[in-house]
């Protein structure tokens, strides 16, 4: 393993612990009272003298920095990369190329819309920001959670985030979509319309940022040795699966968990369930650029992964929490044109806009042009530059500051042509200067239709009722009116089904020509992971009367998978085992919620514990845990109060020693111990994550 050279870098900015010293102004001197205003009397006027209160409340008003415009919510967490062979073949990036050398990494998590208060689990595109601190500079890929965006040129950027954020008139939406001006740009621009299918489906509440994919979204290049480029699209792949939440229970993680997301991917690290990504990629040959029905520099398509597969090249492990979220994380400064030699840019009209916007961004937020300078900016590799002073220049530079020069005898030197410069690829560009989207943009509607055709069951009916409750909360009629109309251009059952449901007229039938494709990799039902149940969160209903060494037995089978199993009860403290011992409780019932957890077990005792069955909280728990298709498992008199809310349809367990399991419910009457078979039957479910053909219960 190799030396982190970005953790020891890190060393050379922790500030010591206050308990090392005395508490000083920022210029070193000590203070002994910090309580009071320097004041005349007891009870005068404060005196201006008073340098300790003016340098503390001077640093106080301005201890925040303006938020970024998009992507303000976020987490982040530092880790490393590693490939897996050398990727010489079609680059020469120094990091791809010697699976002994590990690259430190900073990933930085978001959503778009709402401000930083706002809350994790809105229905929102996900940022997914790596900076890769490389041997030859910092390399950023900056990307989100979704392969494609809504507009094809970034001249359009700022209309689309002016429709997309609170309406002006009263900052109403935060964090959300559902409103009268997104829709209204969206129904006239039909560009949108496949990211919409995105943004609409599961895809956009995610469960995890550790089971969230990732994607740099444009056609960058990959240059080798010898100058020749190959077309690329990244692709992180998260080694947990791919998994989202419900509307419903998004909505509810509003308010019992706001910071969902970001606890959940800060225990985890701390717990030392470090999240585990893949990097692929996928390759076309530049003679190739042309065989496909798409353009490859539309951002709003994609190449799908059966016509050219992802080739897996790396992975990514996230291992070290942030010793200060403002420093760190809210400081972290990406921008799509930090590049090292091996990786070059395409003629993306949105990728070109963003090499632009993002340095444009950072001077203002950071306040001026140093903010590389900022310790989880620098590169690990020396930067020796000519740029001088500004705001926050924190070196203390000598010599000349200009090149060439003499005086400084000539350094620093410009690299020679070894191959160890930067050097953009060579691309032969002739045209009059116009504004003009090209022909092949045109198509608008086919990749959506092709999304939509890719769905399950289940994710269509989502994306069918996503669909009816942003459109339900528009206003203006004839703005739901002109949504419904380019849905019939992408499926005419999907616009009717919108349609019906936000009382609006049914569109004439679309006069497309869409060919009936799909792509099975786009469905969540196919991104299930390696099939394990690391770090899945079981909620394990508990009250006196339980059976601790049944209970204990299957929560040690569990926990030996990775799993996190918790104890809840009415009430905090200690429930009374069937045994006559106290066993602990971690949360009580009210503070918590099915919405939380992604599976839960009620165990049985001797003297049964159907007192669950009359309260109201656990009762609610399961039955949420049941409508959402979360995997629930039942024990001894346990399954009796899972019978309780009469499920139709679905097969339990009444006879002795028999396990049943039927769509995600696994029961066993058996008391006692639980067998292997039932510890089996429960951990397949809760790796399949959810399980939507489950009939509804009747109570």
């Amino acid at each position: 393993m190799t030396e982190d050279r970005k953790e020891r870098q890190r060393d050379m900015y922790r500030a010591p612990d206050p308990a090392e010293g005395p508490l000083t102004t920022d210029q070193g001197v000590a203070v002994d009272h910090t309580d009071d205003s320097l004041t005349v009397g007891e009870r005068g006027p404060t005196l201006m003298e008073d340098f300790h209160f003016r340098e503390k409340l001077t640093h106080f008003d301005h201890e925040r920095i303006p938020e970024r415009v998009v992507h303000a919510r976020g987490a982040g967490a530092y880790g490393y990369f590693e490939p897996y062979e050398s990727c010489a073949e079609f680059t020469r990036a120094a990091f791809l190329q010697d699976p002994s050398v590990r690259t430190p990494v900073f990933v930085r998590f978001s959503t778009v819309q709402g401000p930083r208060g706002s809350a994790d689990t809105v229905r929102d595109v996900r940022g997914f920001a790596t900076k890769f601190y490389t041997s030859e500079g910092n390399y950023d890929l900056v990307g989100n959670n979704m392969p494609v965006f809504f507009i094809q040129d970034g001249i359009k950027f700022p209309d689309f985030v002016h429709a997309l954020k609170p309406e002006p008139q009263n900052d109403i939406p935060t964090g959300a979509s559902a409103h009268d001006t997104l829709w209204d740009f969206v129904s006239l621009q039909p560009e949108t319309m496949h990211m919409m299918m995105w943004l609409m489906s599961d895809r956009a509440i995610p469960r995890s940022y550790r089971m969230m994919q990732g994607f740099g979204v444009h056609t960058f290049r990959f240059v080798d040795a010898q100058g020749r480029g190959t077309f690329v699209k990244f692709h992180w792949k998260p080694k947990l699966g791919v998994h989202s939440l419900v509307w419903d229970e998004a909505q509810e993680c509003q308010g019992r968990d706001p910071d969902f997301n970001r606890r959940d991917l800060w225990e985890a690290i701390e717990a030392g369930q470090y999240p585990e990504y893949e990097l692929g990629v996928q390759l076309i040959p530049e003679e190739d650029e042309f065989n496909f029905d798409v353009d490859l520099l539309d951002a709003t398509k994609i190449i799908p992964e059966e016509q050219v597969p992802v080739r897996p090249i790396g992975h990514m492990v996230l291992n070290r929490n942030p010793d200060n979220f403002f420093a760190e994380t809210e400081q972290v400064a990406f921008h799509t044109a930090n590049v090292v030699p091996g990786i070059d840019f395409t003629n993306d009209p949105l990728l070109q806009a963003r090499n632009f916007s993002y340095l444009d961004t950072q001077l203002i937020r950071l306040g001026g042009p140093n903010f590389a300078q900022l310790p989880v900016n620098q590169p690990v590799t020396p930067a020796r530059t000519n740029q001088r002073d500004g705001y926050h220049q924190s070196m203390i530079h000598k010599g000349t500051n200009y090149s060439p020069n003499s005086l400084g005898g000539g350094c620093p030197a410009l690299a020679g042509a070894d191959g160890y410069a930067f050097s953009h690829y060579a691309e032969r560009v002739e045209g009059h200067k116009i504004r003009k989207r090209s022909e092949s943009f045109k198509d608008f509607y086919s990749q959506a239709a092709l999304f939509w055709n890719s769905m399950s069951d289940w994710e269509r009916r989502h994306i069918v009722d996503a669909f009816r409750f942003e459109l339900g909360k528009v206003g203006a009629v004839h703005v739901r009116e002109r949504t419904v109309g380019q849905l019939a251009q992408v499926d005419y059952d999907l616009a009717s089904q919108v349609a019906q449901g936000i009382g609006v007229a049914l569109p004439e039938p679309g006069a497309n020509n869409h060919k009936p494709q799909a792509s099975p990799a786009l469905s969540l039902d196919n991104l299930q992971g390696d099939g394990s149940i690391r770090t899945r969160q079981i909620a394990v209903l508990v009250m006196d009367g339980v059976d601790t060494g049944q209970l204990t037995q299957a929560q040690e089978a569990l926990t030996a998978q990775g799993a996190i199993v918790e104890a809840l009860a009415p009430h905090d403290g200690k429930v009374l085992g069937a045994d006559g011992n106290g066993y602990a409780v971690d949360r009580a019932l009210p503070t918590v919620a099915s919405v939380l957890y992604d599976a839960v077990l009620l165990p049985g005792g001797p003297t049964g514990t159907p007192g669950l069955a009359s309260d109201p909280d656990a009762m609610r728990f399961v039955r949420d845990a049941y409508r959402h298709g979360k995997p629930i498992a039942a024990l001894g008199s346990g399954v009796g109060i899972l019978s309780s809310l009469d499920p139709e349809g679905l097969h339990i367990a009444s006879g002795h020693g028999h396990v049943c399991t039927d769509r995600g419910v696994v029961t066993d009457t058996t008391t006692g111990t639980a067998s292997e078979e039932f510890t089996q039957a429960f951990t397949e479910a809760i790796a399949a994550h959810r399980h939507w053909d489950r009939p509804r219960v009747r109570c």
